[in-house]
């Protein structure tokens, strides 16, 4: 680096974009992948890039890889890969909650390491609620273990991580601007990182399985006793959704003639109105506007004594068994669940009301759980939040459908068919064999992992529809909108400019307090904003800083791209931690109380690591 650099207009000019950036992803105000198509779009308009290099981060290494990952996982996941994962769970577990516990834990950090962490918490969290409805452990105890287990595993592998998987197009980046007489940084190999992701791992599953009943404290009463067969006594301690589907028929002298089903819904006692019947047509979840008329028979769900009240108020006649609704009430066929929002998903900011799920997708929204708020009154002007957890009513088979938009993940165990449980050795294989492909032959990492998401599609793990929705686009134009950032403050001399700056005031201090004040700036900014956004603004100033002070710039790009996976402490931090909050009922004091030491842990292994296994540099 350049002794004595001045501040440019182009470097003011980044800096400026850099703090529009993260302003604009802390407060949310606009989406993060529409702030980064704004970003891309700027950094052309004032050519802080060329044109021509404007848009390679859609065709860079980490997105094509980023792409075969989602994918990938995707074959593992409807293959049944997780499913078995369960039953192995509990099939070892033997039903003490501390084996119960660190299977998971370990189970899940050592998929984590193959498998994008967002993809493996939503689909990881059914597995979870499996096994807790199975035991009878409370589901508070083993969500956030697991998750913050996701988040450790991340770090073994360069393909299930969005920074480290960006961290070798940074490399490459920086490269292009190093000083004269400085040597090319090394880029990593995909299992470069296990000495540092391998110990992280083991810590965090010896501090959960030392600590997580002190963390997590319960008693008797919090303690989920679901099994297959008392899930409704769940939902009745949980929501106070209790009582037995019965059925009214609506008389001529009912005043509810000529009313809609929303209306109806208004009336003061009035039951969960979960089917209709009008003519010969009977439907569960009908729509709101659907209207009754006299004849009309609702299938509604209470308690059989104020079932019988509103019936008496309404003019209704109440039938003493189910005569119109048995068949759509078959428990084989239909009922309950439990489904989170996750943070990309499309209902968020929506009221129910506004979402029309009953005509659209013929779910029935009973209740919302919100950290420790349960609301069941007015629902339909609740506007949804990512981490809330719906309660719904529904045929199985329309919301198995329904989830395949992705907009919800469902945590509840419910009957429905093996997805392609013959493909699954297809699967496992052409995993197995993009993994050898990335690990012992020199193919670009983007390479060998679509060899395998390409070998799937070939082999009917899934067809190319059922790809393009296992991508989350809304990450893939966030990363690849985001990398010319990075490289503005590499090549306007940006990033020289700050490491000249954090080096005048602490330039005296060893490698290792270097590396640590760039890991805690790092993960204090990926609690603000999204951790590829805080590898694109840091990697760049880490590596002028390495080169500045005589340290390995390799290894300070290493350190960036670990710590923004060690956000625990803000459930908003993560997509990871999003995921699971609604559906464990956990308070902003639980992250802080379990994320608070665990980020402590996670980076004195980190700095511990780097330094010893590597050599002190």
């Amino acid at each position: 680096m350049e002794a004595g650099l001045t501040l440019t207009p182009n470097m003011m000019l980044v800096f400026a974009l850099l703090a529009f950036t993260v302003l604009m992803l802390v407060l949310e105000w606009i989406r993060a992948d529409l702030v980064a198509l704004l970003v891309i779009v700027v950094i052309g308009i004032t050519r802080l890039l060329p044109v021509e290099q404007l848009f390679d981060g859609f065709a860079g290494n980490a997105v094509i890889s980023l792409l075969g990952v989602m994918i990938m996982g995707a074959g593992l996941d409807r293959t049944g890969v997780l499913a078995k994962a369960a039953s192995f769970i509990l099939r070892m577990a033997g039903g003490l909650e501390s084996r119960v516990s660190l299977l998971i834990n370990a189970v899940a950090g050592s998929l984590s390491s193959v498998i994008q962490s967002q993809a493996l918490s939503a689909l990881f969290l059914p597995v979870v609620s499996r096994v807790s409805a199975r035991t009878g452990l409370p589901l508070r105890r083993l969500l956030l273990p697991m998750a913050c287990m996701i988040l450790c595993g991340t770090n073994m592998t360069m393909i299930s991580n969005s920074p480290l998987i960006l961290l070798n197009d940074l490399i490459v980046n920086a490269n292009r601007n190093l000083p004269p007489g400085a040597q090319t940084i090394e880029q990593f190999t995909l299992f470069a990182v296990a000495p540092i992701g391998l110990p992280l791992l083991l810590a965090g599953l010896a501090y959960f399985a030392l600590f997580t009943r002190k963390l997590l404290p319960g008693d008797e009463e919090e303690r989920q006793k679901v099994t297959p067969g008392r899930t409704e006594t769940y939902f009745a301690e949980t929501y106070g959704i209790d009582g037995s589907v019965i059925e009214l028929v609506v008389t001529v002298d009912s005043p509810l003639v000529g009313m809609s089903v929303a209306e109806v819904e208004q009336l003061h006692e009035a039951p969960l109105i979960l089917a209709l019947k009008s003519g010969n047509e009977a439907r569960l979840a009908p729509p709101g506007d659907e209207m009754i008329w006299v004849g009309s028979v609702l299938g509604v769900l209470g308690k059989r004594e104020k079932v019988q009240a509103f019936a008496n108020t309404q003019l209704c006649q109440m039938q003493t068994r189910l005569r119109n609704f048995a068949d759509l009430f078959n428990p084989t066929r239909a009922g309950i669940s439990e489904a989170v929002v996750p943070p990309n998903s499309h209902w968020i900011k929506k009221s129910v009301g506004e979402l029309r799920l009953r005509k659209t997708a013929a779910l029935s929204v009973l209740a919302v759980n919100r950290g420790e708020q349960v609301f069941r009154e007015d629902l339909r002007s609740l506007s949804l939040r990512a981490g809330d957890t719906l309660v719904m009513h529904s045929f199985w088979r329309d919301l198995a459908n329904a989830a395949e938009s992705h907009d919800f993940v469902v945590v509840t165990d419910y009957p429905k068919d093996e997805q392609r449980p013959g493909k699954i050795w297809h699967a496992v294989a052409f995993f197995a064999l993009a993994m050898a492909l990335g690990l012992f032959t020199d193919l670009r990492l983007s390479i060998a992992m679509m060899v395998g998401a390409v070998g799937m599609l070939l082999t009917g793990v899934l067809n190319m529809d059922e790809a393009y929705e296992a991508i989350n686009w809304k990450t893939v134009f966030t990363l690849a909108c985001l990398v010319p950032l990075g490289w503005t403050m590499d090549s306007t001399g940006a990033a020289a400019w700050l490491a000249q700056e954090v080096l005048h005031h602490i330039g005296s201090w060893p490698q290792w307090g270097l590396q640590a004040v760039i890991a805690v700036i790092t993960l204090l900014l990926a609690q603000v904003v999204s951790n590829v956004g805080a590898t694109v603004m840091m990697v760049p100033m880490a590596i002028n800083v390495a080169l500045a002070s005589g340290g390995n710039p390799a290894l300070y790009a290493l350190v960036v791209a670990v710590s923004t996976s060690n956000v625990f402490l803000l459930p908003s931090a993560n997509p990871v931690l999003m995921i699971i909050s609604g559906a464990g009922g956990y308070r902003a004091r639980d992250f802080l109380r379990v994320g608070a030491p665990l980020t402590v842990l996670m980076l004195v292994t980190m700095l511990l690591a780097i330094n010893f296994i590597y050599g002190r540099v």
